[in-house]
């Protein structure tokens, strides 16, 4: 996304949290199996029967995480304790979850192997996602870092005139000290980043954007802007003659152009090279067919008007998502662009920029057991003081995401996309 100059400034703010530039390099670095030797693989990987599941149960617990509700352990929910999450329950749906890797993520907050949980009812997912996971890793890992962090809320206002607008707009933005404190009097975790107006006529539309901790923050910034409004609505030297809380230019749940021009929720950027015996060995192709495989995908993806160009990344974002309890609906602004080129050494380099991945460690849905117990599995439960669980959990899953668009694309191009489908996505005949 193009930045300001104070956003410039706290990238690199972040992105020197461990020290220089310098060890940025050198923490984002390749580690190859060589010299940190891979954690066991997820056991019987492509074994349905409750004796395997089982085990790979009990290979989540001997980790020290226990997961009694995934395993069916934990007995019903008290409905009570659901107040905040749903209205008029009934029941829980049920979405299979699976686990793949370890996948090796050397990120600025995730740095280490990590056990994935995917919930997904698509047959050949789970299994793509694992194969992908397991090929980077031992090209050395994903490198992944979040460069920002924003979420927005987008109140709209219709004034008496154009000329009434814009002195509106004017001394709405000139107040942003006064905004940034009492959208404090209404959370802890959050604070208020930025504000900048648009004018279209009569309506001016103010963007607040908030950084939201470990929350996805989407209540958050909610009431904050709520108060702000409030605020504003009392000391306007110009009164408006209506208003709206979201007059849909946040871009909330929705692709739209503003996903590359502004970030809303985490901004991540992962990478990863590998080798070209590995590509040949683990896809069955070369990197030259990927190269061009990717550039025939990424004209077509323009050509149909596409915002953002990948393979499937919704896939594991969705699948993410709901094993980890983030809002399923951002799935629809979560767009990315993955890139494959060929290295001078003839191997492939692959990259994905998720501009929008708007995620969570905490509140919400993540409160459900089998939500808590899937970032358990992955060390973002929570909040940590001194740490950024909910980027950590945004880098991992850009990893993932990445070690998805390298399976997907080596299935097209070794000729075995349907093949897999054929054999792993219809129910076994009885």
């Amino acid at each position: 996304m193009p930045l300001t100059r104070h956003q410039a400034l706290e990238v690199i703010r972040r992105l020197t949290q461990l020290g220089s530039l310098d060890l940025l390099g050198k923490r984002l670095a390749p580690v190859s199996p060589k010299e940190r030797p891979e954690p066991p693989g997820v056991p019987r990987p492509l074994d349905w029967s409750a004796a395997a599941r089982d085990q790979r149960i009990a290979f989540i617990e001997r980790m020290g995480v226990a997961v009694p509700h995934l395993a069916g352990r934990g007995g019903p929910l008290d409905p009570a304790t659901l107040q905040g999450s749903i209205e008029q329950f009934v029941g829980m749906t049920q979405i299979p979850t699976g686990l793949i890797g370890p996948i090796r993520v050397n990120g600025v907050h995730a740095h280490g192997d990590y056990y994935v949980p995917l919930a997904t009812t698509e047959g050949t997912l789970v299994a793509s996602y694992h194969r992908g996971a397991r090929l980077v890793s031992l090209a050395g890992g994903v490198s992944a870092m979040v460069t920002a962090e924003q979420v927005q809320r987008a109140p709209g206002f219709v004034m008496p005139s154009l000329a009434d607008a814009a002195v509106f707009a004017a001394w709405a933005t000139s107040n942003f000290e006064r905004f940034r404190d009492v959208a404090s009097t209404r959370t802890s975790h959050g604070r208020l980043l930025d504000v900048h107006a648009h004018l279209e006529g009569n309506h001016v539309y103010l963007i607040f954007s908030f950084h939201t901790g470990d929350a996805a923050g989407q209540n958050m910034v909610t009431l904050c802007t709520e108060a702000i409004c409030e605020l504003i609505l009392e000391q306007t030297p110009i009164k408006p003659t209506r208003w709206f809380l979201e007059a849909n230019m946040s871009g909330d749940k929705k692709a739209t152009v503003l996903s590359f021009l502004s970030t809303r929720g985490r901004h991540v950027v992962a990478e990863a090279t590998v080798p070209r015996k590995l590509v040949r060995r683990g896809l069955h192709t070369t990197p030259e067919v990927l190269v061009q495989y990717w550039t025939m995908s990424f004209v077509g993806g323009a050509a149909t008007g596409s915002i953002g160009v990948s393979g499937h990344v919704a896939n594991g974002i969705a699948a993410l998502f709901t094993a980890c309890g983030q809002d399923i609906a951002c799935v629809s602004e979560s767009v990315g662009i993955t890139r494959f080129e060929l290295t001078s050494k003839g191997d492939l380099h692959c990259s994905l920029t998720l501009p929008n991945l708007l995620v969570g460690t905490v509140g919400g849905g993540t409160r459900m057991p089998t939500a808590a117990e899937c970032l358990r599995i992955m060390r973002c439960e929570g909040s940590l003081e001194g740490k950024e669980q909910a980027a950590k959990f945004a880098e991992i899953c850009a990893a993932v995401c990445l070690a998805g668009e390298v399976s997907i694309a080596g299935a097209l191009c070794a000729g075995d996309f349907a093949k897999a489908h054929r054999r792993l996505g219809r129910p076994r005949a009885t």
